[in-house]
């Protein structure tokens, strides 16, 4: 038996020698060493290689994680020891259970010592970064390949998920890359954006989930594994150095467990260590960069509010070589920068160098910390349930002004300590005590509120994001509310508390200034995101325990709209005040059935509502069951407005603009049938004879003055089947021919940037936010004076607008330091009327506002005849990366023609 025994270990062994050396080199599959110059690899081939290797190597599983929304498969390949391997959904399990925090603490430290620590890293989210696309095979390589101790012993300790996370944009990147034969010439200006819709704001969308690939690297991390480090790589650095990493500037997010930051400082220090041992100077951190830890939705943010750690790096380099080149104050050593960098020539091979050490030193920091990382993030979520299960004030800025706002209204009574500088604890105890100020228990989402099935795909964006969602299999009721069975209840005692916080509470972001009195310092993204209030959601906060016949909804699964039954009926009613409406009403035009809006109040619905015939019952069963939509059997109101689908233009230019890209997918979801146009076919004109309504949605439109032109391609560098998408809007042929369109009947709506169209067709209407000068000429508003950056306002609504039909008389609007404007004096004559303004009170409800006088009684929308057509400005981000669902419908009721 022994010597059978002998015999067996020796034969394993060698197959163990054998697979090793069938693992092919990336320079043996693409023909090219991973970093040389001017040399990219496709996604295609990339793809093949992951594969290829996974099923030579013992050390590799390949998993599919769902589809892009080209069809490709994102893969991720699962790297750990044979071992393992073995005992994989084990490991798994105990990531959940400590991510969970739904075990004891005794049985939280046996699992953090018989667990192995996850670490995501992922490459390629932004595809012209080919860095870290381009990292990503070559840490794949060595770690399957490697047999030095180091690697073996991070392969023993550790679950490695290696993650690309945009195989679209590596497939359309490289073949533009490569497809030019001339080296010099090679470029990243490709056609169209490098994710078929969003582009850059692929890392805009981890909380909303909106994208396929958001949802499948959502569901990995929040549901299957919760890892306990995230690795997000991008690039480039500052001018001047090679990395920026962690730690980040401040602010953080006040609802962040402070180990979560103390976690980054570890890591962080692990990383830039290793670069330095390893003589790889340039790494900059803390204000050496931009980036801080306050907003949600990046692939390395969202992490923080799920106890998890997020990196993020900016790496430096391309596959065309270039220069460090010479910033002379980041050559002077700092805390930022300790270990400065020269300026130099640089190629892709040094910054694929420095990305593989890094991703070695975040491996090598969770092999030696592994129990701590394991019950680090148990301790976080436990922190987080027991806040939830008690009385708790998270320590926001406006209640540290209002301890000092207390005290000084009784100052004369505390002169004494205030001479001392000290404010009495009482004073504390008045704001951190105050049962009203406290942090909610719970939030319920009445499952009777207008808008329900938005209510769910907001339920369905939190459950991507892993967190716990009950809902009442019964009606129950709370401090003499009552609500019925089907709504949702998301307690904050559960480890994800910070998320569900960050959804539902207003953000209070910091005064943040280069110093008093200096121009702000600007957000890294938004200031203020609250879902729960873009979307329209109604929910009630409760402050204390309560509970109820309430169902825990699994870990991950997706809510389907509520099915409703159709009435029998010669006709029916669909309320205007749900966007699913719409849907429902786009499929039936495209059938062919005729609809119809009410111009009164009918049966409980708002004007504006949309009647149908009996010739529409099969569409509108189909509504109800997969829109949850309520028709409403009803007889033919006397009053009613045909409706007709609009041939609907919708503006983008060569590159892809992101806020259009948004647009066509939100289109898309609503069957709205549209086309896109480009400046060419705008220059054209005679546009009414294709399209009756034309969106410009964000830049594009000329400004007011100098307008530089976009960086685009050069026509005889690119195959010609392109060249009718080059060109930008002029003020010399783009406007008047815009002008001619709107004269002869068309309808145009501009939001943000591309309300500066106003300013060209002359129409009655001012920027609001300008001061004047001791000239008595007028002048923008300076930072130090006025600065929104991405908040959310509350603007008060014209309900006499067929616009605004379904719409409240308020509404939260998504606000990014956008265009405000005033009414001249003859605009009234002129039929200039405006659809939502601001009033006398403060309209900040979640985010940074300073200087908010300057917007008292400003317009933020309008609408104003030209000809025969109609200009509609929308200043705020009414369609804001699909998540302002709220503001949807300021969109929708434009995009008919009505009898």
């Amino acid at each position: 038996m022994r010597k059978i025994y002998i015999l067996f270990a020796f034969v394993m062994m060698s197959v163990a020698v054998s697979k090793a050396q069938q693992i092919p080199t990336p320079k043996e599959h693409f023909g090219f060493e991973i970093g040389d110059d001017y040399q990219l690899a496709t996604y295609e081939a990339t793809d093949a290689y992951f594969r290829k290797v996974a099923a030579v190597s013992d050390r590799v599983k390949f998993v599919e994680i769902g589809p892009t929304e080209e069809g490709r498969q994102m893969p991720m390949m699962i790297i750990t020891s044979p071992a393992n391997h073995q005992k994989l959904a084990r490991y798994k399990e105990i990531s959940q259970l400590l991510g969970r925090a739904e075990v004891s603490e005794s049985e939280a430290k046996k699992l953090s010592l018989e667990g192995k620590p996850v670490v995501w890293i992922d490459g390629g989210l932004h595809s012209t970064e080919t860095v870290a696309s381009h990292q990503l095979i070559e840490t794949y390589y060595q770690l399957v390949s490697k047999n030095d101790p180091e690697t073996l012993q991070l392969l023993d300790d550790l679950i490695i998920l290696l993650v690309h996370v945009n195989p679209d944009g590596q497939e359309i990147v490289t073949n533009w890359f490569m497809g030019q034969e001339d080296l010099e010439k090679r470029n990243m200006r490709s056609p169209y954006m490098y994710q078929k819709y969003v582009g850059h704001d692929n890392n805009r969308d981890f909380f909303m989930n909106n994208m396929k690939e958001s949802t499948n690297i959502s569901l990995q991390q929040y549901v299957e594994w919760i890892p306990q480090i995230i690795y997000n790589h991008h690039q480039t650095s500052p001018a001047g150095t090679v990395v920026a990493g962690p730690p980040y500037r401040d602010p953080f997010n006040h609802v962040f467990d402070p180990l979560i930051m103390t976690s980054l400082d570890g890591v962080g220090a692990a990383m830039i260590n290793r670069l330095n041992a390893e003589d790889k100077p340039g790494y900059t951190r803390l204000s050496g960069s931009v980036f801080s830890s306050w907003w949600n939705g990046g692939l390395r943010t969202t992490p923080y509010f799920h106890n998890i750690i997020g990196i993020l790096t900016e790496t430096t380099g391309s596959p065309t070589p270039s220069s460090i080149p010479l910033v002379p104050d980041r050559l002077i050593p700092t805390h930022a920068t300790p270990f400065p960098i020269e300026p130099q020539s640089w190629n892709f091979k040094k910054s694929i160098d420095y990305s593989v050490s890094m991703n070695y030193a975040v491996l090598d920091y969770a092999r030696r910390n592994s129990d701590a990382l394991l019950f680090n993030i148990y301790k976080m979520g436990k922190n987080a349930i027991d806040k939830g299960n008690t009385d708790s004030w998270t320590k926001y800025p406006k209640r540290a002004a209002a301890v000092t706002e207390a005290y000084n209204a009784d100052k004369d009574s505390e002169s004494n300590n205030a001479r001392r500088g000290v404010i009495p604890t009482k004073y504390f105890d008045k704001v951190f005590k105050d049962p009203s100020l406290r942090d909610p228990r719970a939030f319920v989402l009445p499952s009777n509120q207008k808008d329900f099935p938005t209510a769910v795909k907001f339920i369905n964006a939190l459950i991507k994001s892993g967190v716990m969602v009950h809902k009442a299999s019964a009606d129950f009721s709370h401090n003499g509310k009552s609500y019925p069975a089907g709504s949702y209840i998301v307690k904050t005692a559960q480890a994800f508390r910070p998320h569900v916080l960050d959804m539902f509470e207003p953000q209070d972001h910091p005064n943040d200034f280069q110093y008093p009195g200096g121009p702000p310092v600007r957000p890294y993204d938004a200031a203020g995101w609250t879902l729960a209030f873009s979307m329209g959601v109604e929910f009630d906060r409760i402050l204390d325990d309560f509970e109820g016949s309430f169902e825990q909804v699994p870990y991950g699964e997706i809510q389907a709209m509520p099915a409703q039954k159709l009435a029998d009926g010669s006709g029916y009613l669909i309320d205007v005040r749900v966007n699913n409406s719409f849907i429902a009403v786009n499929d039936l035009l495209k059938a062919g059935v005729e609809v119809q809006r009410t111009t009164s109040e009918v049966e409980g619905l708002p004007v504006g509502s949309f009647y149908v015939g009996s010739k529409g019952k099969k569409i509108l069963e189909k509504a109800a069951q997969e829109y949850g939509i309520k028709p409403v059997s009803a007889s033919k109101p006397q009053a009613l407005n045909k409706v007709k689908a609009s041939r609907i233009a919708l503006f983008d230019y060569y590159g892809g603009s992101m806020p259009s890209g948004w647009v066509r997918w939100m289109l898309e979801q609503y069957n709205f049938p549209f086309e896109v146009v480009y400046p060419q076919e705008i220059d054209k004109g005679d546009l009414n004879k294709k399209y009756d309504v034309i969106l410009f949605i964000g830049n594009g439109i000329p400004g007011v003055g100098d307008y530089p032109s976009r960086n685009q391609a050069i026509p005889d560098e690119i195959d010609s089947e392109y060249h009718s998408l080059l060109g930008t809007l002029s003020t010399d042929k783009s406007i008047p021919a815009i002008m001619n369109f709107l004269e002869n009947g068309g309808d145009v709506v501009a939001v943000g940037a591309a309300t500066t169209l106003a300013y060209h067709l002359d129409l009655s209407v001012e920027n609001a936010l300008v001061e004047k000068t001791d000239d008595g000429k007028e002048r923008g508003l300076t930072g130090d004076k006025y600065y929104i950056p991405g908040s959310i306002l509350k603007a008060n609504i014209n309900q006499k607008s067929g616009v605004n039909y379904g719409m409240g008389d308020t509404a939260n609007m998504i606000f990014n330091n956008s265009p405000v404007f005033r009414l001249t004096d003859e605009a009234t004559a002129k039929g200039v009327k405006p659809l939502a303004w601001f009033d006398e009170t403060s309209p900040l409800v979640s985010g940074w506002a300073w200087g908010e006088s300057y917007l008292k009684n400003g317009i933020v929308a309008f609408e104003a005849p030209v000809g025969e057509g109609k200009l509609y400005a929308f200043g705020p981000e009414i369609t804001f990366r699909a998540q302002a669902h709220g503001t949807f419908k300021m969109l929708f009721n434009n995009l008919y023609k009505t009898k």
